[in-house]
C-alpha cells in the first residue's frame, strides 16, 4: 500500500530543542529496513544515531548533513517506490519551507515531565506515548532519566513509557535512606502505586537491573515482563574503583576517565556530557546518596555486593542485553542467566547500551513484551 513517512528531527530528552545533522549514513535512493541507520545527529548531550521508522526507500534528504533542525521537523522522506516523484517533492517543499523559517514542529509526542510523591519523596520522571501496555525504564547508579533518551522516544510509538529518576539521582530528592536494595524496591512499588499503574513492563540498567528484579520477585502479578542492561547483581565481577571513583571525583579530569569506562567508544563522551554529570554531583545531597548507594552496589573487600540472580522470577518473562566490551559490569556474570533467560551479547559495546545500540535495547524491550503477551 502506497505510504509516506516523514522523518523528523527526534527529541532525545527533555531539554533538547534542535539537533545536528553530522553525518548522512544512508543516501538518497536507499533501500532500508526499519531500524537501520540512516544518520548521525549531535544534541546538547551526547550523539546519537538516528533510526529509520519503517522500511522503505529513502526518497529524499531534507536536512543537509551540517545543519541544525528544530525537534519535529522533517528532515527526510521514507516512501514506497511506487508514490510519484511529484508527491513526494511536495512534500520536501513544505519541510524545506519550515526550515528555512526554524518552525519548531508541532511536538505532541515530547515526554512530558511530573513529580511523584512517594513515602514523602518527591521523584521525578518523564512520561510519553499513549499505548495499552506501559513500561517504567529504571536508569543505573550516577544516571537518570535522561539516560534513556535514545530509547523512549521509539517505545512511545507503541506504549506508554515511564523513565523515572530514582532518590539521589536527576531531579528527585535527594534522600536515599539506607539505599538499601529493599528500600529502592519499595520506591519502584510505590511509585507504580502513585500513578495508579496495575502492571508495567520493567526494564532496568546496571543498579536498575537489580532493582526491577527485586520489583518483579516482591509482586510479580503487576510485572508481565522484564527487560535487563548490563544488570548489577547478577554475578561477582564488577570494576568496584570506577565505581569508587565516580562516587569521589570532584573535578572534570577526575571524572573524565570513570566516565570513559561506560562506552566502548569514548569518543562517545563528550564535555557537556562530563560537565552536566560534575553538575549534578556538585548538588547538596547528592555525595551523601552517592556514598550510601556505593556501599550497596561494592562489596567492602572490593566485587559486587549484590546478588538478585536468586530473585529472577520464573514466571515473569525476560530478556537480557550486554554488550560485550562492558568494562564495569562485565559480560562474564551473563553466566547466571544462561539456560533461564535469552541473553543478547552486542559486540563492540560498553556499559550503556541504550545509548550506545539504542535499537537493539528497543527490540529486546519489544520481545519481552511480546513474550509477555504469549505467555
Amino acid at each position: 500500500m502506497p505510504f509516506i513517512e516523514r522523518v523528523t528531527m527526534p527529541k532525545w530528552g527533555l531539554s533538547m530543542k534542535t539537533g545536528k545533522i553530522t553525518e548522512w549514513i544512508a543516501e538518497e535512493g536507499d533501500e532500508v529496513e526499519e531500524g537501520d541507520d540512516l544518520a548521525e545527529i549531535d544534541t546538547d548531550k551526547i550523539a546519537g544515531t538516528l533510526e529509520a521508522p519503517r522500511s522503505g526507500v529513502l526518497r529524499r534528504i531534507v536536512a543537509e548533513a551540517g545543519g541544525e533542525a528544530p525537534v519535529g521537523c522533517v528532515i527526510a522522506v521514507i516512501a514506497g517506490p511506487e508514490v510519484p516523484e511529484d508527491e513526494i517533492e511536495r512534500v520536501a517543499a513544505e519541510a524545506r519551507e519550515q526550515l528555512a523559517r526554524g518552525v519548531p514542529a508541532e511536538d505532541e509526542g515530547s515526554p512530558v515531565s511530573g513529580v511523584a510523591e512517594v513515602a514523602g519523596r518527591g521523584l521525578a520522571y518523564a512520561t510519553s506515548g499513549g499505548g495499552p501496555e506501559e513500561i517504567v525504564l529504571v536508569h543505573g547508579y550516577g544516571g537518570d532519566k535522561n539516560s534513556w533518551l535514545f530509547v523512549q522516544e521509539p517505545l512511545a510509538a507503541r506504549h506508554t513509557v515511564y523513565a523515572l529518576d530514582l532518590p539521589g539521582h536527576g531531579e528527585s530528592a535527594k534522600d536515599v535512606g539506607d539505599g538499601s536494595l529493599a528500600a529502592l524496591t519499595a520506591v519502584v512499588t510505590g511509585f507504580l502505586d502513585a500513578l495508579g499503574i496495575e502492571r508495567a513492563h520493567l526494564v532496568g540498567h546496571s543498579l536498575g537491573g537489580a532493582v526491577v528484579t527485586a520489583v518483579a520477585a516482591r509482586v510479580p502479578d503487576r510485572v508481565p515482563s522484564l527487560t535487563l542492561i548490563s544488570p548489577a547483581g547478577y554475578g561477582p565481577d564488577v570494576d568496584a574503583s570506577c565505581l569508587r571513583g565516580f562516587a569521589e571525583a570532584s573535578t572534570r579530569r577526575e571524572l573524565r576517565p570513570h566516565v570513559r569506562k561506560l562506552f566502548a567508544d569514548e569518543g562517545l563522551v563528550t564535555r557537556q556530557l562530563v560537565d552536566d554529570l560534575l553538575k549534578y554531583k556538585r548538588l547538596d545531597g547528592v555525595d551523601a546518596a552517592l556514598r550510601t548507594l556505593l556501599s550497596t552496589l561494592v562489596a567492602p573487600g572490593g566485587g559486587g555486593g549484590l546478588d538478585v540472580a536468586s530473585l529472577l522470577p520464573d514466571e515473569v518473562p525476560a530478556v537480557a542485553v550486554w554488550g560485550q566490551a562492558d568494562r564495569v559490569i562485565p559480560v562474564s556474570n551473563a553466566a547466571s542467566l544462561r539456560g533461564r533467560v535469552p541473553v543478547r551479547v552486542v559486540e563492540g559495546v560498553g556499559h550503556m547500551a541504550q545509548m550506545e545500540v539504542p535499537g537493539e535495547v528497543v527490540a529486546a524491550v519489544e520481545a519481552a513484551v511480546a513474550g509477555a503477551r504469549s505467555a
